[in-house]
This record gives structure tokens, sequence and C-alpha cells, in this order.
């Protein structure tokens, strides 16, 4: 595998971009990752006084795009322009999870007095969501990983090679 040790990744900073544009598209990206959100609660409404399976569902996948999200764009520099991560990891992912959502659940669980189900909403999200980035990182590296070696071989039936190009 080809992970990168912390001192070999790209220093943080911000965008190679005007602070204009890079506004309009973390704009943008919230609006769209909002209106998924609220879609995705108008299409998996939750029963009154049950577990908030939608909002854990938003919550643990957006955290696994970014995972991969940041593998893409941080530590494997496959998508570099400069307004991909303000449109997408602060914008569509940072408006498609949420947090407010999360604690306002917690709150309604508390105040109806389901102790044990928000106590357990609670943790499962913080976990799911921790192990979710892990996961989309790993997957979205062995993903690329494949990728490249695939690509060196290229000499099966099915590439240029095999079929007496040059490639």
């Amino acid at each position: 595998m080809s992970e990168q040790t912390p001192e070999e990744l790209p220093e943080p900073g911000p965008p190679a971009a005007s602070q204009a544009r890079v506004l309009g598209a973390v704009a943008a990206g919230g609006a769209l990752g909002a209106l998924a959100r609220y879609g995705a609660l108008v299409v998996w409404p939750v029963a009154g006084g049950g577990f908030p399976w939608t909002v854990f569902v938003v919550n643990v996948s957006g955290c696994a795009l970014i995972g991969a999200l940041m593998v893409l764009t941080v530590e494997r520099g496959r998508v570099t322009h400069p307004l991909v991560r303000p449109f997408l990891g602060v914008g569509v992912l940072g408006g498609f999870t949420t947090f407010s959502t999360y604690a306002a659940d917690v709150s309604g669980l508390l105040v109806r007095q389901e102790l044990l189900t928000a106590v357990v909403y609670m943790a499962a999200t913080v976990v799911a969501a921790l192990a979710a980035v892990w996961a989309g990182a790993v997957l979205t590296r062995r993903l690329l990983d494949r990728g490249e070696r695939g690509g060196e071989r290229g000499s099966g039936p099915g590439t240029a090679r095999g079929r007496g190009r040059v490639a």
C-alpha cells in the first residue's frame, strides 16, 4: 500500500482561489447538501419516539464520503481544482451532514425520557461516523491502488497491448 507518512502530506492551507469564488462554491454546495438532507428526511421520515435513523444514516454516509474526498484531494492529490474541497467538503458534505439536528434529536429523546435510545444514538453516531471516515479513506486508497496496479499490467486481452497496439 502506498500510504503517505504525515511528513509527506501537503501542508493544509487556504485554497488557491479568490475568496469570492470559494464563498460561492461553499454556498452553492451547502445549499445542495442541505437540500439532499432535507430530501432524505422527507423520503424517510422517522416515526415519533423512534431511533432517528435518517439523520444517523445521513451523518455516517456523509462521513464516509468525507474520508474518500480527503484521500482524493489531500492525500493522493487526484483532484486538484481549488474549488473542489470548498464545494464538496465544506459545502455539499457540510450541508448534508448535521450536528445540529443530531443534537436536537438527542435533546428530543431526552425530553421524552427515552434515555437508552438517546445514549445509544449519541454513542453510535460518534463511533459510526469515525469508522465511516476511516472506511471511506481505506476503501478509496484500495480502489486507487488497484487501479494503479491494473494500469501497470497492461498486457491482457482487453488492453491495447493485448490487441497488438502499442500503448
